[in-house]
């Protein structure tokens, strides 16, 4: 026996072992067991599948590198193939790659052996694995896996990708297959692999599903644990991101926006104003004219909307409360008052929310600077200044940018609706105030995750919907003026807190944040 293969066959026990020794690698307890698992399936050819969640940064992609490094090693001679999917080629399977590389060349055995070819494809002898992206629109046909097929982020797989066009690839070869991921919605390519693991596994007894969340890590990586409390200080423990990617929980693929515990966090003992008290610092969230964008119609120099109902401009007005700033560092945004516009002239319009901004004298404007809105939008910009008006433009990405940010506000506690004073209720009224409006509008908003990396969201009101105790059509126009408080985020509020809360130096605060 050569040195070579003395060497190998010394350090072949195991993957933690090979790691171990020839990398310097020492594996966590929660890696050993997926990777024993799955190179067991592969020496013995069981052809199993495998479901492999783990939380984000929690070395899901490192142990995917020294398991791709041990069979490489073990198979120089007797080529095999490994084929790994991406959902999309840059930069996850670049990084895959560069992962890989980094690993092949720290380890002691295989560092002089192994080859790149074609840019896409790393060998040791005749054994060799294919980086190839899992995107609709990648042409992977004709690859096989006849070792182990690989799909990395399998959520962000669609399911008609992997059934035409990736899981015919280890067909012919019985070959082990694993499914990598973060928990996501019900309806992606993960969750249905998880379900079929998990059926199998009951009827065997053999554990093909390893779901490891953010507690497990932190018992090993203390300082792990520590990142994952700031993720819930800044999120809230319900956001979706939250359960997904720290807690492995799917979350329904489409559903209400607002279920009966994020609308209790969302309602504040405070009362409304009819005006700005003293010192106070307001903000205005104005979203123009709906998002029922092509039904307008000029009528001389006015811009008049022809679907008036549907198309409404809301005008929510909030107070920043800056108490709680060193908490956050970011404020709490309690509403104090609504407006609503529907089928008013622009000019006028413009006329009215100028007097408000005299009136109020809010810090940040955000306006809505789409389509419609952006008329509007560039007056309110010439007339306040830059710094002061925020304008936002609506995009598929960015309304889902929007959606996924005030969730974060919501389930942290920083979004306040007034409470509705005594006197203003009217049962017998056939009209709904702004607010029951408002609220109205949260009961039926719903969301829709898209399939794919891009994390997106659809969300609002669906078109077309009738209250059912009052038959009148429901509107989305105040939830998502009320959900540009998400700009506000963004903002810097150090010399607004020394504004309000006397002995407050936004400089050292600034490098205490920092």
């Amino acid at each position: 026996m050569t040195d070579l293969k003395r060497a190998i066959s010394q350090s072949m026990h195991d993957v933690a072992h090979f790691a171990a020794k020839r990398s310097g690698i020492t594996l966590r307890s929660y890696q050993r067991e997926v990777a024993e698992s799955i190179c067991y399936s592969v020496r013995r050819g069981l052809g199993l599948s495998f479901v492999v969640i783990f939380p984000r940064q929690s070395g899901k992609n490192e142990l995917q590198a020294q398991i791709e490094c041990y069979l490489l090693a073990m198979y120089r001679r007797d080529d095999r193939e490994i084929v790994k999917v991406s959902p999309t080629y840059k930069p996850q399977s670049i990084n895959a790659m560069r992962r890989l590389e980094r690993t092949l060349q720290r380890n002691t055995i295989v560092r002089q052996l192994w080859k790149k070819e074609s840019g896409y494809i790393f060998r040791i002898d005749t054994a060799r694995i294919y980086f190839l992206s899992g995107s609709p629109t990648a042409n992977v046909v004709g690859a096989t896996a006849n070792l182990l097929l690989q799909c990395d982020e399998a959520q962000d797989i669609t399911i008609a990708k992997f059934d035409k066009d990736i899981n015919p690839m280890a067909a012919s070869t019985n070959a082990t297959k694993v499914f990598w991921g973060t928990a996501w919605t019900n309806q992606t390519l993960l969750a249905r692999e998880k379900r079929t693991a998990l059926e199998a596994q009951q009827k065997d007894g053999i554990k093909r599903v390893f779901m490891i969340t953010a507690d497990d890590v932190r018992q090993e990586v203390p300082a792990y644990g520590q990142f994952v409390d700031s993720e819930i200080e800044k999120h809230g423990i319900n956001h979706p991101y939250v359960k997904t990617q720290y807690f492995c929980q799917e979350i329904d693929a489409e559903g209400g926006m607002f279920p009966p515990e994020r609308q209790v966090l969302m309602r504040g003992d405070h009362l409304p104003l009819m005006g700005p008290q003293g010192t106070e610092i307001y903000a205005f969230l104005l979203d123009i004219a709906g998002e029922d964008e092509g039904k307008i119609e000029s009528a001389g120099e006015d811009i008049v909307l022809t679907n008036a109902g549907r198309d409404s401009t809301a005008l929510t007005i909030v107070r920043i409360d800056l108490s709680r700033f060193e908490d956050f560092q970011a404020p709490v945004y309690q509403v104090v008052q609504r407006r609503l516009w529907t089928g008013t002239k622009h000019t006028n319009l413009y006329q009215e929310l100028v007097s408000l901004t005299e009136q109020w004298s809010p810090r940040y404007i955000v306006i809505d600077n789409t389509g419609i809105g952006a008329g509007i939008a560039s007056f309110f910009l010439k007339s306040f200044g830059e710094g002061r008006v925020l304008p936002f433009t609506f995009t598929s990405a960015s309304k889902s940018e929007l959606g996924w940010k005030f969730i974060s506000i919501i389930e942290t506690g920083r979004f306040k609706d007034h409470r509705t004073p005594i006197d203003s209720f009217d049962p017998h009224s056939l009209y709904l105030t702004n607010q029951e409006l408002f609220w109205q509008e949260v009961m039926y908003c719903q969301n829709e995750i898209l399939p794919g990396p891009g994390r997106l969201m659809r969300w609002g009101v669906p078109d077309n919907i009738r209250d059912s105790a009052t038959g009148e059509l429901v509107h989305d126009d105040l939830i998502v003026s009320a959900a540009l408080c998400s700009v506000l985020d963004e903002q810097t509020w150090g010399l607004a807190i020394s504004e309000v809360v006397p002995g407050f130096d936004p400089i050292s605060a600034l490098g205490e944040a920092y």
